[in-house]
């Protein structure tokens, strides 16, 4: 109990006071006025509030100081043992015992937040691990901010995973609420680890998705199965070849950079960081969320794109490009991030790698929206070749 109030706004730590506060004033205005008139009433309030505010060893000291100053009270006024008297005591005794109360059912509520916060952070590692800082030939970096004060999990998606085809990537954005929504994360992302080192292609991969996911939606009941859909973008980086000079292999020298498929179901484009320019990668065919495939229509083909060697591919979900000013008007990487280049891979220079462009993007972001609390869960995923 006493942790979770350690994390609560200094105007609750404030509150935690006032008790002390009213048990003073109590007995001030009890001696400062005529007979009739009495304190007892801040006394009781005091042993209330203690029991919400306070830890259970302090508010059993504020409730004890409160009897006490009630009784020395009555025996000052010449009324103790009277009616009026036992009155006053069984008012602060009454509230003593309700502060108390009120004191063990909020601890007992706090150790099973506690608890739950506790699964909620499992939950998280498992489904979305931090990831390492380097993932083959790509240095990599994450960052994930619920929308949702306290939470740990939520919609959005990240995962990376380093195969025989390449380094393959995902981001998305999973549709639905609650508990439903971290279910279709959980599904979405155990596809995805099981069949990015099994299919040869990225269009392969995207059929395995959709197909988890529509299992998974035709197992829900009611409004539930409309919610099972997520878009995404999956990539896949393919270090360059090694070649010398003059185009033969075998010489030893490595070409830099690497060659990315993209496929884009749905979700927002990424973005190439390569100096002081910041390129959206849109598709080339606009395509359907992943767990819709069964509404028909020609499957997109993954374009192609060379991820040069000092540059960064920086992935998104809508938290960050549908973030908005006080304004309303919506965030664009695009036309934010040039200004703050410029933008290397790892190891050139101090604004390269994919950590540093995370910072950056999140920082600009904050000063975007003027420190409002995000409507959205937002997810960010940044790769970049790393240095021989």
């Amino acid at each position: 109990m006493d942790d979770v109030r350690s994390a609560t706004p200094w105007p609750t730590a404030v509150m935690r006071w006032i008790p002390a506060a009213m048990i003073v004033a109590g007995v001030v205005f009890d001696l400062a006025t005529p007979n009739p008139y009495t304190g007892d009433t801040m006394l009781a309030g005091a042993c209330v509030l203690a029991g919400a505010t306070q830890s259970a060893r302090t508010a059993l000291l504020t409730c004890g100081t409160a009897m006490a100053g009630v009784i020395a009270l009555t025996v000052e006024n010449g009324i103790f043992g009277s009616g009026i008297g036992l009155s006053e005591i069984l008012n602060v005794l009454l509230s003593a015992v309700i502060g108390l109360s009120v004191n063990r059912v909020l601890a007992r509520s706090g150790r099973r937040l506690a608890t739950v916060r506790d699964v909620a952070e499992s939950a998280q590692r498992a489904l979305l691990p931090e990831p390492p800082g380097r993932l083959g030939p790509l240095a990599i970096a994450a960052r994930y901010e619920a929308a949702q004060s306290g939470a740990r999990i939520g919609g959005d998606v990240y995962a990376a995973e380093h195969t025989r085809y390449g380094v393959r990537l995902l981001i998305g954005d999973v549709r639905g609420k609650g508990m439903g929504a971290v279910a279709t994360v959980s599904v979405l992302l155990g596809a995805f680890r099981e069949a990015a080192d099994e299919e040869p292609d990225l269009a392969g991969l995207a059929h395995r998705l959709d197909r988890a996911l529509e299992r998974d939606r035709a197992r829900r009941p009611g409004e539930e199965e409309l919610e099972g859909f997520a878009t995404g973008l999956l990539a896949e980086f393919t270090p360059a070849g090694t070649e010398d000079e003059a185009g033969t292999e075998g010489s030893g020298r490595t070409t830099p950079g690497g060659r990315l498929r993209l496929l884009n179901r749905g979700h927002p484009p990424p973005y190439l960081l390569h100096g002081s320019t910041v390129r959206t990668l849109e598709p080339a065919t606009p395509d359907l969320p992943f767990g819709m495939s069964a509404l028909g229509g020609v499957r997109s083909a993954p374009d192609e794109v060379e991820l040069p060697a000092d540059a960064t591919l920086l992935l998104v979900t809508d938290g960050v490009t549908e973030a908005r000013d006080r304004n309303g008007v919506f965030y664009d990487p695009e036309t934010r991030l040039p200004r703050l280049g410029p933008f290397g891979g790892p190891g050139r220079g101090p604004g390269g790698g994919p950590q540093q462009a995370i910072d950056v993007l999140l920082r600009d972001l904050a000063d975007w929206t003027g420190g409002v609390a995000l409507a959205d869960d937002r997810a960010v995923l940044a790769v970049s070749p790393c240095p021989p």
